[in-house]
């Protein structure tokens, strides 16, 4: 087959694009842009099945919203008291391309009302110039490619356009992205390509679609936390919803929904359980406004670590949480206690080439404190009670699972003289990945572990040990967790949102 000539995209046209001074409108215009961009490739593509190939490639574009600002920000933008988002730090020309409004509708109606209100300039909505990959147009219920045969998909390719990763890199979230003369400056971190790939692999890794993905999210790396969630949610679905905000629904990998009694509305989906259990299952404790809680079991290292967290900042969280168990470092520890960290050790690695190991990554004292608070709620303990099980300290990350199997002492660096000269207290594979990426990726993080076997002092985890160490400790720590979030849920998001998390030169989207 020759080669089919791309359309060319609307996006260059000055008049496709529409000024607004209103978001809903704005929001309005975003909305149906994508769903006829979607409808058109869609239609090709039945034609395509019924007809044959097309005689040009078909395309569609991603909406653009684009905001020339004539003027330095007002002081008011600056100033600590106001959410860090929601304006850009300079004159210019600053846009972003757009992607499933349905399931961004708040946001991007946030990020809007905050443009208009804060730059008092329109926003100019109309299609870019990057093309909609025709994968990234399907949910989970689509199987098109069982009506191609080989030839067919060969000619798919010719015919629309496919995903392309070069379109797709973390350039502006890791503030190493640069314009080009006349080049407009960036609106949000994410690219609308980036958006889509990970969406999609968000629902390959956890088994559930991003839609139930709540806005709190538990990261754990043993399967336990997950039985102990999953019987707590199915208790509480047992009794009546008491208000309209309550958690209304739980959703297990393969979308299979359990709703409370008495509960409306979302989610909609019924889902089947899957045949085989993804790599890093997700459930989700439903909130009607999407402020309940996820809970991913990522297992164990950094690699499942980073690879989840670079997926799930596309859906701008408020809170991410590592809870997990680690290996206690100090004599005083004993199996049970909490490690709530202030501090990480990063010899995890699989962050160095976007994130230098030079770069601090501070502890959040909106997190640490409403983690403390849900420790001393939980367990009703208080002052040097408190301190008794729970410690405060740095928290060592490596990808080297048999650490403590290196000779200590010697000529050379080891990892117990490392851990000991950082003060580290506890150790494990994933804390430290799911901080950075959170600080790189501007999601409010903290960590709070528990100490599960202690290798240098000779208590480790046995088969005995593990089952009394896991009844004894799972729950009261899960609970912990929940309790944490909830308290984050009750504060103004502008306060999690810190300035701490981004830089000088920052994006306007949150």
């Amino acid at each position: 087959m020759s080669p089919i000539p791309p359309s060319t995209s609307p996006g260059t046209d000055p008049a496709a694009q529409r000024s607004h001074a209103d978001a809903a409108s704005a929001l309005a215009h975003v909305q149906a842009l994508y769903a006829d961009g979607v409808a058109r490739l869609h239609g090709a593509l039945r034609e395509m099945i019924a007809q044959g190939p097309a005689a040009a490639r078909v395309r569609a574009f991603y909406p653009r919203v684009r905001l020339v600002v004539e003027s330095a920000p007002r002081a008011h933008m600056l100033a600590d008291s106001t959410p860090s988002y929601g304006f850009v730090s300079a004159p210019g020309v600053f846009e972003a391309t757009l992607t499933r409004p349905d399931l961004y509708a708040d946001y991007y109606l946030e990020q809007f009302e905050l443009l208009l209100r804060n730059h008092r300039a329109p926003l100019l909505v109309g299609p870019s110039e990057v093309p909609i990959p025709l994968p990234f147009t399907f949910d989970e219920h689509t199987r098109f490619e069982t009506e191609l045969d080989g030839a067919a998909r060969r000619e798919l390719l010719g015919c629309f356009d496919m995903p392309e990763l070069g379109a797709m890199d973390d350039g502006i979230a890791n503030g190493t992205y640069v314009p080009a003369p006349g080049q407009a400056r960036p609106l949000a971190l994410f690219t609308a390509p980036r958006v889509d790939y990970s969406l999609q692999r968000l629902r390959h890794y956890t088994g559930t679609s991003a839609e139930h993905f709540q806005n709190f999210v538990l990261f754990t790396n043993y399967g336990f936390y997950v039985d102990e969630f999953v019987a707590m949610a199915r208790d509480m679905m047992r009794r009546p919803q008491a208000n309209a905000q309550d958690y209304c629904a739980l959703v297990e990998p393969g979308n299979v929904v359990t709703r409370r009694a008495g509960a409306v509305g979302l989610p909609t989906d019924a889902g089947q359980p899957p045949q085989r259990m993804p790599q890093m299952p997700a459930y989700h404790l439903v909130r009607p406004d999407r402020s309940g809680i996820t809970l991913v079991n990522i297992g164990v290292g950094p690699s499942n670590a980073r690879t989840i967290t670079d997926h799930v900042a596309v859906l701008r969280p408020h809170t991410w949480l590592m809870l997990g168990h680690c290996a206690g470092l100090r004599s005083t520890q004993q199996l049970g206690d909490y490690v709530l960290a202030h501090g990480y050790v990063r010899e995890d690695h699989v962050l160095d080439e976007d994130l230098p190991l030079w770069v601090p990554i501070p502890a959040l004292a909106e997190v640490q404190v409403a983690l403390q608070q849900a420790v001393a709620d939980v367990t009703r303990l208080q002052g040097p009670e408190l301190k008794r099980v729970m410690r405060t300290g740095t928290v060592a990350s490596t990808d080297n699972r048999h650490w403590e199997l290196q000779p200590f002492g010697g000529p050379l660096s080891t990892p117990r003289l490392r851990f000991s000269q950082s003060r580290a207290i506890a150790l494990d594979m994933e804390s430290a990945t799911i901080a950075a990426n959170g600080f790189r990726l501007r999601v409010p993080y903290g960590t709070l572990l528990c100490v599960s076997d202690k290798p240098l002092h000779g208590d480790l985890k046995l088969p005995g040990m593990a089952d009394r160490f896991y009844r004894e400790r799972v729950g009261q720590h899960l609970r912990i967790g929940l309790r944490a979030l909830e308290i984050l849920r009750g504060q103004r998001m502008e306060r999690l949102h810190s300035r701490k998390l981004r830089s000088f030169d920052e994006v306007a989207f949150q």
